[in-house]
């Protein structure tokens, strides 16, 4: 056994750790069941589940109704039809849907993201407990007014805006959203479990009464036009598979930059400082930790998938009621309690197998002003740039391009410029400076004048 395969197991104590949390969760729910799961490193490490019928808990295979869950796989379709160049997420809906008019000058990314103002829910009865042939056309599904805020403007969450971007990918690809789903997503990961439809062996959903412990049935609803804002079916093993996927990409379905960007934050963040929306994805904050992913509720049903990357761990609960168990806050323990129990292994450090002299003679100590910095050289010539006095909006990664200049890639400079302008030494000279958008960074606070915009007093620097 060698040294990472003795980590390939979770411990005794974490899996009694976890196996405690989803019964608390279980009991207080007051779910006719539960299952649960833990993937590290893209494997399912841990499952779990509780019933309230002895002898007869349901396993990693059984099927629960996802809801909202589905909205990630319909955003994975869009990208994917982006990344081919068959549209751009800037695209008005009505450059592939000619209906409905009302909404032809929304934006795809405003759909993806929850600002395009659409109304959460649709017109006429409630579109999760009624039959989808009650809104047979697009036309149907928004309401008097369809637009609720200014497009673009703010945060709110709409289920009919999921419908669009379905009807959007059985425009572009001329075939249903589920078949291309099946087809292009499900198949190539192995997902033959997550149906529109169930299938045996499948949990039934239950409403639980508030003040009685008792039970009443929620029968399931095709939701039609509406699908694709609710309607999969899935398992704790299939979503296991979809974890791993969103974690690091598959490239026959979709690259890792990809979804690295649709886990973004969005320039219009929901109202709540924790929480934050992505491209079809959501952010939270939680336990200290960044985690992704995406909740569902549909009549009957909970479902919660939680992924945290820096601790390429990732958690699923499963429940059959309408409402109690805190599928979102277990799914987040499930990861805490491994987190924090088993910390993730570095990868050993490696040194560069070769150096560019002229980036060598970058590194260290440079001046923004009297704000000093330290820039270091790392992996693919990437460019790390570091506040020495503390954490900065202006610290930042930058990515180095072909054409001689670097990319930021996060905190202010996030998308920037950064030119390195040598000397008349070369790059180690000490006139050598960095123009990050405009921002110059010299070998001494305030070098040169002629480096610096508007120029530095003649005289230097002086005691008062």
């Amino acid at each position: 056994m060698t040294t990472d395969d003795a980590f390939t197991e979770l411990l005794p104590e974490t899996r009694r750790a976890l196996l405690h949390r989803i019964a608390v969760a279980q009991s207080r729910g007051r779910t006719p069941s539960l299952a649960a799961a833990v993937v590290r490193d893209g494997r399912t490490v841990w499952t779990g589940t509780r019933s309230c019928v002895d002898g007869h808990a349901p396993d990693g295979d059984t099927q629960y109704r996802i809801g909202s869950l589905t909205k990630l796989f319909v955003a994975v379709l869009v990208l994917r039809l982006r990344d081919e160049g068959l549209l751009d997420l800037d695209d008005p809906l009505g450059r592939h849907l000619p209906e409905p008019a009302v909404a032809s000058d929304l934006t795809l990314a405003q759909l993806l993201t929850h600002t395009s103002g659409l109304a959460a829910e649709t017109r006429g009865p409630w579109w999760e407990r009624t039959p989808g042939d009650l809104r047979p056309e697009i036309t149907d599904l928004l309401g008097d007014p369809p637009l609720l805020h200014p497009a673009g403007r703010r945060f709110h969450y709409s289920n009919p805006g999921f419908a669009l971007l379905g009807a959007v990918v059985e425009e572009v690809r001329g075939a249903p959203w589920d078949e291309v789903l099946r087809r292009e997503v499900l198949e190539p990961l192995g997902m033959h479990r997550t149906t529109p439809e169930p299938r045996a062996p499948h949990a039934g959903g239950w409403a639980v009464h508030p003040f009685a412990d008792v039970l009443l049935p929620e029968p399931p609803t095709a939701t039609g036009r509406m699908a694709p804002a609710g309607q999969l079916w899935s398992t704790t093993d299939d979503l296991g598979r979809w974890a791993a996927f969103l974690l690091d990409g598959d490239d026959r379905v979709l690259s890792a930059s990809t979804l690295a960007e649709m886990r973004t934050a969005t320039a219009v963040p929901d109202r709540d400082r924790d929480r934050d929306w992505g491209l079809g994805i959501q952010l939270v904050r939680s336990g200290g930790r960044d985690l992704f992913g995406h909740g569902g509720s549909m009549p009957g049903f909970l479902a919660q998938l939680w992924i945290s990357e820096r601790d390429r761990l990732a958690a699923i609960v499963l429940a059959n009621a309408t409402s109690g168990p805190a599928v979102g806050a277990t799914a987040a323990d499930l990861i805490g309690i491994v987190a924090e129990r088993e910390p993730r292994i570095p990868e050993p450090w490696k040194p560069l197998t070769e150096v560019d002299p002229d980036l060598l003679a970058l590194t260290g100590l440079w001046f923004w002003g009297t704000s000093a910095f330290a820039l270091r050289l790392r992996a693919d010539r990437e460019l790390e740039l570091t506040m020495l006095d503390g954490p900065s909006a202006r610290s930042a990664r930058f990515r180095a391009e072909p054409d001689g200049t670097w990319t930021g890639l996060d905190g202010y400079y996030d998308g920037e410029k950064l030119r390195v302008v040598p000397g008349e030494g070369g790059f180690g000279a000490p006139d050598t400076h960095l123009d990050v958008g405009s921002f110059v960074f010299t070998r001494q606070p305030y070098g040169p004048g002629e480096l610096i915009p508007g120029g530095v007093d003649p005289e230097g620097w002086r005691a008062l």
